[in-house]
């Protein structure tokens, strides 16, 4: 993975401009706050992006690829308010779950997601070694 960043631009915080790879992609559908049997366990944004993140955690092991591998990672988040003002808490749960972060990230406020008690669903694309 190459990350690509402009030299006169400024580097972002917390993400990466763009990423360049090569191998087998990996596609991760929007990962919410629930647990393995579709049930939540708490109505709070940090939980619920914890849960989030360890779902995607989940189904990247299934392709033998692990966080390192994540290019791109999109969040659809219900109140971008909560998100900024809880952004140091957001953070953190993200090193602890994902770990270092150098991949191309979106984050965009949606009037609704499709599960009612979902405050953030996260999707992802990563790219590992070719299988072989």
């Amino acid at each position: 993975m190459r990350i690509l960043q402009p030299p006169d631009w400024t580097a972002p915080r917390g993400y990466a401009n763009g990423v360049a790879a090569s191998g087998t992609t990996v596609f991760v559908a929007g990962q919410i706050g629930w647990n393995a049997k579709c049930e939540f366990e708490s109505d709070d944004f940090v939980d619920q992006v914890r849960q989030a993140l360890v779902n995607v955690r989940a189904v990247l092991a299934e392709a033998g690829a692990t966080p390192e591998h994540i290019t791109r990672m999109t969040w659809y988040l219900t109140d971008k308010r909560e998100y900024l003002a809880r952004a140091k808490e957001v953070g953190a749960v993200f090193r602890e779950v994902i770990g270092a972060y150098h991949a191309a990230m979106s984050a965009v406020q949606v009037s609704a997601l499709i599960e009612d008690r979902a405050k953030v669903e996260i999707e992802v694309t990563a790219v590992m070694p070719p299988l072989g």
